[in-house]
């Protein structure tokens, strides 16, 4: 039975600490003992002075220092300068400047070696007694500066770590990589450092910083950590800021707990596990890393050391969420719209009507169409109505309510069906029929404005009609097309409340064709009100002789479907 996954970091924790105690143990029963030296002083009873220090190279605090003079009092940084020459690579010992306030602004160069690390940097034996900002204005700008003044308070050294110094010489702009290492003794700084020239270095780092990935060293025995600085960069850290394996486990997120810890558990097994997407949160920040680790196995087949090896995925995973949100709000609109158009469908076929046989023994042939701007929706804000009234009149009326979809939609039936009970009140005319529509619109806080042509015809074939902002319609006699006279045209809909509308009236003949349609039909984005109704009126004498079917059809085939800027309904009235 294998054993049961942490599931919270204090376990994991626990977890930590019991595998690396077992393997201390284990490796201690293998370990050489070196041998003290008789001379060797043990530890410092409370309260007593320690006894004086010896300098490598035989001096000591009573005795003097016998590499620089033995009647001079012992200084330990001698011995340290004097043994700068002999180090391949740029060297100084660096002592720190404070302000009033304690804190390290700067650094005094004490001490340096001969080595340049680049041809336009001079070397630090001659930068001796100048400020570190002054010999290197461009430290504090690369970091150089935070970095070293780091490892003054934390005690902890920098290794190989990576400066981009840039600096302005001659009126030329000059940039080199070089790899810092430095530690700190005695409140003073001794660095280190070199050009990142190598292939191999300069590949590592540009990989990383590529490929957004890193890794960490955690040697088990001694308990020291090493990070890359790509991984600082993935955790947002300083060079002091690597954590370890029990501080790593405090930035994964609860749910990934088990994941980082069966990932632990195989690798101290000396196992090598497959890489795993794990969540960690920096700085507040969830970052999607794939971890990947290897041990580093013993002789005796102990794992002495990890190595961890993460690569940042955020980027890609965030991309991913946005990709899948973005389908889903795609989806939701896509079902919403089909909902809605089903919706409109359904109204379409209960709304808009269908012609009886009744007009057709009056000797009236209809034919209507419905246009919509939009080709996916079934049904807009236009509307007509032609019924046969119980007192033997013909209702024909069009209208436009405002706007599109569902809303739209909604006004239209409400302004259909009002027209269509007002229309049975036993003597009213078409102008008594729009003056109360336009009162009902007017009294509907949330209703807005529409247009509409309302006629009766007559048993003697006289149509009288009103018209409330809306286009006029055309009477086809003959080959002759002609625009009926708007004069008595009153307001829009809702617009004015207690407006009267006027009538006019016509006489219809046998083969005349009526055409009454909205403004979407003459509307053109490249064209002139007055000139689509002229092209629309020569269209229809192009159609003298034909029934109202084929005059529909040949109106429609005069505007395609992708050029309606607006709904557009159409109604053919043809008297026999």
């Amino acid at each position: 039975m294998s054993p049961a996954v942490p599931g919270d970091p204090q376990e994991l924790k626990l977890l930590i600490a019991r595998e690396v105690a077992a393997l201390r143990a284990a490796a201690s029963r293998s370990a050489g003992v070196r041998r003290e030296a008789p001379d060797t002083p043990g530890p410092v009873p409370e309260g007593q002075e320690p006894p004086p220090q010896a300098c490598a190279c035989g001096g000591s605090e009573e005795r003097g220092h016998s590499c620089v003079d033995a009647s001079a009092e012992h200084d330990p940084w001698a011995c340290v300068c004097a043994t700068l020459p002999a180090i391949p690579v740029s060297a100084a010992l660096l002592e720190p400047v404070r302000d009033g306030d304690d804190r390290t602004v700067d650094f005094i160069v004490r001490a340096g070696n001969h080595v340049r690390s680049a041809e336009w940097l001079d070397p630090p034996d001659r930068q001796v007694g100048q400020r570190l900002l002054a010999a290197r204005p461009g430290a504090e700008g690369a970091g150089l500066l935070a970095a070293l003044t780091g490892v003054l308070h934390t005690g902890r050294a920098l290794k190989a770590h990576a400066v981009d110094y840039t600096e302005w010489q001659s009126g030329r702009l000059h940039r080199t990589t070089l790899l810092y290492d430095a530690a700190s003794c005695g409140g003073q700084v001794l660095a280190t450092w070199r050009p990142a020239r190598a292939h191999t270095e300069l590949m590592s780092l540009e990989a990383q910083y590529i490929a957004t990935m890193g890794w960490g060293h955690f040697d088990l025995l001694a308990g020291t950590t090493t990070w890359s600085d790509g991984l600082a960069a993935i955790f947002r850290t300083g060079p002091e800021g690597r954590m370890t394996l029990t501080e790593l486990c405090d930035a994964v997120l609860i749910e990934d707990v088990p994941r980082f810890g069966r990932l632990l558990r195989a690798l101290f097994d000396g196992e090598e596990p497959p890489g795993t997407d794990i969540r960690f949160s920096v700085h507040g920040d969830v970052r999607h890393l794939h971890v990947v680790g290897r041990p580093v196995i013993d002789t005796d087949g102990l794992p002495w050391a990890l190595y961890l090896i993460a690569r940042d995925l955020t980027p890609q995973v965030r991309s991913r969420q946005r990709l899948a949100a973005t389908r889903r709000q795609t989806e939701t609109l896509r079902e919403e719209a089909a909902a809605e158009h089903r919706v409109a469908a359904a109204l379409r076929e209960a709304l808009l009507p269908t012609h009886s046989s009744e007009l057709a023994e009056r000797g009236y042939i209809v034919a209507a169409a419905y246009l919509p701007a939009e080709p996916d929706a079934a049904v807009g804000g236009d509307w007509y109505k032609c019924r046969l009234l119980p007192d033997g009149r013909i209702l024909l009326a069009v209208g436009d309510a405002c706007g599109h979809g569902l809303g739209a939609v909604a006004r239209m039936a409400q302004q259909r069906h009002a027209l269509a009970g007002l229309a049975h009140t036993p003597g009213t005319d078409a102008g008594d029929l729009t003056t109360w529509l336009n009162e009902l619109i007017c009294a509907d806080p949330t209703a807005e404005t529409a247009t509409a042509i309302i006629g009766h015809i007559d048993e003697g074939r006289r149509l009288t009609w009103a018209c409330a902002g809306h286009p006029p319609p055309l009477l086809l006699r003959g080959r002759t097309a002609t625009t009926l006279d708007t004069s008595h045209r009153g307001p829009l809909l809702g617009l004015l409340p207690g407006d009267g509308y006027a009538t006019a009236r016509v006489e219809l003949r046998p083969g005349d064709v009526l055409l009454l349609y909205t403004d979407g039909l003459i509307e053109r984005r490249d064209e002139d009100i007055t000139d689509s109704i002229a092209t629309l009126r020569r269209r229809l004498e192009s159609c003298s002789g034909l029934g109202a079917q084929r005059i529909l059809d040949s109106v429609m085939e005069l505007y395609p479907r992708g050029d309606f800027a607006d709904d557009t309904c159409l109604v053919v009235l043809e008297v026999r």
